[in-house]
């Protein structure tokens, strides 16, 4: 009898455990995305006469392609022609398709600028990213779209969320009817947070346009708009606007974590604290025993981008150009990298709570030439780029591209292009440093 006992007791936990499962769901916000009128003229090609943004997005590409679900603030509107930036923003639609190609599941849209081109650019900008299959939330064509799609239910991995996009504002533009931007307004995110929950989704999550901006703290304002948020259920708060870095606090006692502001992923804005910005790592853990489950929050990191604008303007994350800035050439330019590098650090180490910057093991860099042209039947049997070697390099399904040799010394890649440009008829090539994912730490 008590051996049956002791075997019905074993099997019972055999069978719990065998029914437990583990997965998890890798998250990536990125700050504000803009479009100033130096971000424009800077990707636009005279010979081809279209915008092109590969150069800008090149080094983040494959960190934001690594996320199983990447989100940004885009900050502007896709309304066609005339591009303009600041202070009505509308950039062109090569914007949004690099931005697709670079790794972008889901922008929020609602913010300042919002109604830059007024109902037109609402819209269309709306439309742009539907033909991109790029979901979105935040602005609405009417108040049928918004009943039908709002709270926005993502479905990744075997994990469901619900995202809520509020902005404090359209800079004095009133909304056209039957267009819906969600303003801030807390009896309308209590009732949206109702509803989030009775979506029975695994997290909710929040993206805030608020605060003020420049400042490296949060207003009250913000602070009681998070709680709020908390209170109604809401996992993660991630903000928006400021164009400064706040500090990220996750409270691992109530599983909660609000980012204040993660300050610009790509601009023209040049001032110190202004040129770069952060990406926040989130990691979503899901226990199923049985029929139910409980998600929490398992990990959370950051790390730092800064953007250089030289002939282009490129995004530099810096687990690739800290220790190795020998691409950047110009001395000023690595000076305002370690300056932002510095400033962002001390605030971090200062202010945040639980979170820390994402260690990524330094591996060996290596460069090769990038040509921006397929070469024709002549330049392949080129004696120089025989030489050399012409490969095809893919580091996905979406970007490909065509370089020349494999050095691991920046010097000697230099020479070589030097000595293309000379005697091949390929002009429009570049030293590239091949982006060769090292582990993170600890993993």
């Amino acid at each position: 009898m008590l051996l049956r006992s002791v075997l019905g007791i074993f099997l019972l936990a055999s069978g719990s455990l065998s029914a437990q499962d583990t997965t998890r769901l890798s998250l990536l916000f990125v700050g504000d995305i803009m479009q100033h009128d130096s971000n424009i003229a800077a990707a636009y090609d005279p010979e081809l006469k279209r915008y092109d943004y590969s150069t800008c997005f090149e080094y983040v590409a494959p960190i934001l392609r690594s996320a199983d679900l990447t989100i940004g603030n885009l900050e502007l509107t896709l309304a066609g022609a005339p591009y303009k930036g600041y202070p009505q923003f509308s950039a062109p639609d090569a914007l949004a398709v690099e931005l697709k190609q670079a790794g972008f599941d889901i922008l929020v849209t609602a913010n300042n600028h919002s109604l830059d081109r007024r109902r037109k650019g609402l819209e269309r900008t709306i439309s742009v990213l539907d033909s991109l299959q790029i979901l979105h939330t935040g602005t609405f064509k009417d108040s049928a779209e918004r009943a039908t799609t709002y709270p926005l239910v993502v479905e990744k991995n075997g994990f469901r969320l619900s995202l809520l996009n509020y902005t404090y504002g359209t800079n004095g533009i009133p909304v056209t009817k039957p267009n819906l931007v969600n303003l801030i307004d807390t009896l309308a995110i209590k009732a949206d947070l109702a509803k989030a929950r009775d979506q029975m989704t695994d997290a909710i999550v929040v993206v805030m346009h608020w605060g003020t901006e420049y400042q490296s703290q949060p207003n009250l304002e913000q602070k009681r708009l998070a709680a709020l948020c908390f209170r109604e259920g809401a996992r993660l708060v991630i903000g928006a606007h400021p164009h400064v870095l706040q500090p990220i606090i996750w409270n691992q006692d109530h599983d909660q974590l609000v980012a204040y502001s993660l300050g610009n992923f790509v601009s023209g804005q040049r001032p110190r604290y202004r040129d770069g910005g952060a990406m926040m790592w989130i990691d979503l853990q899901k226990v199923t025993v049985d029929s139910s489950s409980r998600t929490s929050i398992a990990n959370a990191e950051y790390e730092l981008e800064w953007v250089q604008k030289s002939t282009d303007f490129v995004i530099r994350p810096l687990r690739y150009f800290d220790q190795d800035t020998l691409l950047i050439k110009d001395p000023a330019s690595r000076n305002a990298l370690s300056v932002f590098a510095n400033d962002s650090r001390t605030l971090y180490q200062k202010f945040n709570l639980g979170v820390n910057e994402r260690k990524v093991l330094a591996a060996e860099p290596v460069y090769t030439i990038r040509v921006d042209v397929e070469p024709d039947s002549t330049q392949w049997v080129d004696p120089i780029l025989t030489f050399y070697g012409m490969v095809k390099m893919e580091t996905s399904t979406d970007d490909s591209y065509w370089s020349v040799g494999t050095f691991h010394d920046l010097e000697l890649a230099h020479q070589a292009l030097l000595e293309i440009q000379l005697k091949t008829t390929l002009r429009r090539a570049r030293v590239f440093r091949r982006v060769e994912e090292a582990p993170v730490s600890g993993q």
